[in-house]
């Protein structure tokens, strides 16, 4: 059973100390971190790579240093944020001109060759236009109506951290959490993986519902319409200019024509995420703080902890996806069956997890530092950001009766999600 592992004992090979593991998790030695973090990225040996990493260690040290120095940060429109909003601008201000450089083409008069290459012009703008979320339509989506419990404990986790709730809440199988919003009137979407939701306490699940929405009071631009979508507009160019595979004479002529254009868009590209970078990780840090007001520190603390092994949760659901497909066809009952027994033993498994193995990627995390292009702090230093802070109490306080009830309304859907990861494995 997954929730079950053998106790090993060995001598490190390094130090001599005993060791004492589990055979369902990496042996290391707390004594000397040996085997602490057997996926090591290999170090960086370029120049350019060896300072980015530097700048990255020396703003995330900042950051954190802020946060614990007991003032009460505010998301601050500093340069960088200026300069962000100022190259998202541009970036529309492009697709705009080929629009408008295209209706003119149009309408100037110049025949056949005018015509053409008006609607070239419009038929690039189109494409590179921003664009809006949509509501999925591949995952279970949730209105007040079909979850009126969840959408209250929603409702007052908001306005705990001083939002507004959201419109929809998604459902899918990721080991995660977010919050984006969708049309053109930029309604509020919360999307929860069931994986993590399922492993969480009810305390637990208050501070992760607290983080997401924290977003939307910290006024983190990452998610904003004018740079979210800039984000996805350059993403979009960088992925057209992609050189064409196996190019024959004229693609290679046409790969050639791409080089200025790709290296120019990468260029932006990777400017515009180095500049929202630092407000990206004061706006996680930020959310941590409200999720801790909102649910308590302890809370906010379990669940960094659970964001640990999402690794390992996700190893137990590929294993439990692989095991479904040699089983081959069930009958409808046989499989939902199946789909609801997955989740008592995903958090039989969480609940099984060993204090070391937490303490293990604790120490993995420290050891590899702050990541370039990472969204989100370290875990460890979250973790150590919360508890270097005053322990705050839960404003927001789990309520048997309503815990369940949300069960009972998140019934459908997370057997629907629970096939589906059977089938297909957790999402990314």
């Amino acid at each position: 059973m997954p929730g079950v592992g053998r106790e090993t004992r060995q001598q490190c090979p390094e130090c001599g100390t005993e060791i004492r593991g589990d055979s369902r998790f990496t042996v290391w030695c707390a004594a000397c971190d040996w085997n602490v973090d057997p996926e090591e990225p290999q170090p960086d040996t370029g120049r350019l790579e060896r300072a980015e990493r530097a700048l990255a260690r020396r703003h995330g040290e900042q950051l954190l240093a802020e946060m614990l120095s007991g003032r009460e940060p505010r998301p601050r429109r500093d340069a960088s944020a200026v300069a962000a909003i100022a190259l998202a601008l541009t970036v529309h201000g492009v697709t705009l001109a080929l629009a408008v450089g295209g209706v003119w083409c149009l309408l100037a008069g110049w025949g056949g060759a005018g015509i053409v290459v008006g609607l070239v012009l419009l038929a690039l703008a189109g494409v590179l236009a921003p664009r809006v979320h949509r509501l999925p339509d591949d995952r279970p989506v949730l209105f007040r109506a079909d979850a009126p419990e969840l959408f209250a404990l929603v409702d007052e986790v908001a306005h705990a951290v001083g939002t507004r709730s959201v419109h929809a809440i998604a459902v899918d199988g990721s080991i995660n959490a977010s919050v984006m919003t969708y049309g053109v009137r930029g309604r509020r979407l919360l999307v929860l993986g069931m994986p993590l939701w399922e492993v969480l306490t009810p305390a637990e699940r208050i501070a992760l519902l607290g983080h997401e929405l924290a977003h939307y009071a910290n006024g983190d631009t990452r998610n904003g319409l004018v740079v979210g979508t800039a984000l996805r507009t350059l993403s979009l160019w960088h992925h057209t200019l992609q050189p064409l595979p196996h190019p024959s004479a004229i693609e290679m002529v046409v790969n050639a024509l791409y080089v200025v254009p790709r290296l120019l868009v990468r260029g932006a590209l990777v400017l515009l995420v180095r500049l929202t970078s630092r407000a990206g990780t004061r706006a996680e840090y930020l959310a941590d703080r409200l999720a801790a007001r909102t649910a308590s520190t302890q809370a906010a603390v379990g669940l960094m902890d659970r964001l640990l092994i999402a690794g390992p949760l996700g190893l137990l659901l590929r294993s439990e996806a692989n095991r479904a497909a040699l089983g081959g066809s069930r009958s409808t009952r046989e499989a939902t069956a199946r789909a609801d027994k997955l989740w008592e033993l995903l958090t039989t498994y969480a609940a099984s997890v060993p204090e070391h193995e937490y303490e293990r990627q604790r120490r993995a995390g420290a050891r590899r530092g702050h990541q370039i292009d990472a969204t989100h702090p370290p875990t460890h230093l979250r973790r150590a950001c919360l508890l270097g802070g005053e322990p705050m109490t839960a404003t927001v306080v789990p309520q048997t009766h309503r815990t369940d009830q949300i069960t009972a309304e998140l019934a459908t859907a997370r057997t629907e999600v629970a096939r589906r990861l059977l089938r297909d494995g957790p999402e990314a």
